[in-house]
């Protein structure tokens, strides 16, 4: 049974981030094939702790310091020394430096993937300095991977590695067409209503959500916000005169398909390219509703097509974002047609099924040519 090792920050039990989800999407899908999952993170506890899920067993490591939104933990060295040893591939996902690191350190000889999962855009200063750690390690790994075409050709980065990178689409487990639990269902539609535009993920600075405040305080329209960190706390304070928009806060898979089934559409303001792709877009897919996202150059578009699957505006404009939903509101043929298209182009190419047959494909050649 071969053995995969993956190392990042976090993991999808006690994190928010699209990241961690893609992680266990991955190890989930492919666990079923005959693939051993190891997961190396970090966590904010005191001691060391290894947990047994069913799609892999995840070795949780104490965080010492946070540097530029980059957890590090001393005693990931001697950890990741000795999985490293155990694993016949080790499957990286970028950017988190520490990784670079440790792979130049302890030079593991067994093949080694990166999934590149965004540019590194805010910490231009940092990234100078880090340049030459971070080409250093994208050359020597074995194969580099990008959720899209989009990114792959707008990343400066990812051009330096064409001849080694594969795109591999994110993809999650169906669970739309899964009945919701009635009790959750009734309890969220006690506490938000129906028909409200929705947002879902992390609350980070990326996200754009300055402008859906904003958009939400010119139209009226009731919007939801899921989700929890980052900038929380900054966002609430701006939201205060904003009675139409609620915070929901961290939420269970239960309470998450019963506020998009609830939903009338799914709002994605990300207006930085450190929203590389957009795992709530793909859900957002899954569950058939029609999606507005900015145009960043990035993952986003490639999931949400403009007029096909929802709409498309300008990133970082509030009055745009207002438009798109007003419109929504005033259409619900078009609200209709453009979540019957999304939910198409989910069963098409965002499955966990597919993405976990490419990853499987990559994973045997490698080992092949190892």
């Amino acid at each position: 049974m071969p053995r995969i090792l993956h190392l990042y920050k976090s993991y999808y039990s006690r994190d928010f981030g699209g990241v961690g989800q893609v992680i266990h999407q991955i190890a989930r899908a492919t666990c079923q094939q005959g693939y051993q999952h190891d997961v190396l993170v970090l966590h904010e506890g005191k001691q060391l702790e290894v947990v047994e899920y069913e799609e892999a067993t995840v070795h949780y490591v104490p965080q010492d310091v946070d540097l530029l939104s980059t957890p590090i933990g001393w005693r990931l060295i001697g950890r990741f020394r000795r999985l490293s040893r155990q694993a016949d591939l080790i499957h990286y996902h970028f950017p988190y430096p520490v990784a670079d690191l440790l792979h130049l350190l302890i030079r593991p000889r067994c093949p080694t993937l990166v999934s590149y999962h965004s540019d590194i855009v805010k910490q231009k200063t940092a990234l100078r300095l880090y340049a030459p750690l971070m080409h250093h390690f994208l050359g020597s790994v074995s194969q580099v991977v990008s959720a899209c075409d989009n990114y792959l050709n707008s990343s400066p980065v990812l051009q330096r590695y064409q001849h080694k990178t594969t795109v591999v689409p994110y993809g999650v487990e169906d669970d739309g067409c899964k009945p919701v639990d009635a009790a959750v269902l009734s309890t969220m539609r006690e506490r938000f209503g129906e028909q409200f535009f929705f947002f879902m993920g992390a609350l980070r600075y990326y996200k754009g959500l300055e402008f859906l405040i904003e958009a939400a305080r010119k139209t009226g329209l009731p919007v939801v916000v899921a989700g929890c960190g980052g900038i929380e706390a900054e966002l609430r304070e701006k939201s205060a005169d904003v009675p139409n928009l609620q915070w929901a806060g961290r939420v269970s898979d239960e309470e998450k398909a019963a506020l998009f089934q609830l939903s009338k559409a799914f709002m994605f303001p990300s207006h930085l390219r450190s929203e590389a792709f957009g795992i709530s877009l793909i859900e957002a897919c899954m569950y058939a509703k029609p999606m507005v996202s900015a145009e960043i150059g990035t993952g986003t578009t490639f999931v949400n097509q403009a007029d096909e699957t929802g709409l498309v505006v300008a990133p970082a404009d509030a009055d745009a974002l207002a438009a798109a939903m007003r419109r929504l509101a005033d259409d619900p043929a078009l609200v209709e047609r453009l979540g019957i298209n999304a939910r198409q182009r989910f069963e098409q190419l965002f499955t966990a099924e597919r993405m976990a047959t490419r990853y499987q494909q990559l994973y045997q050649q490698l080992l092949a040519r190892d």
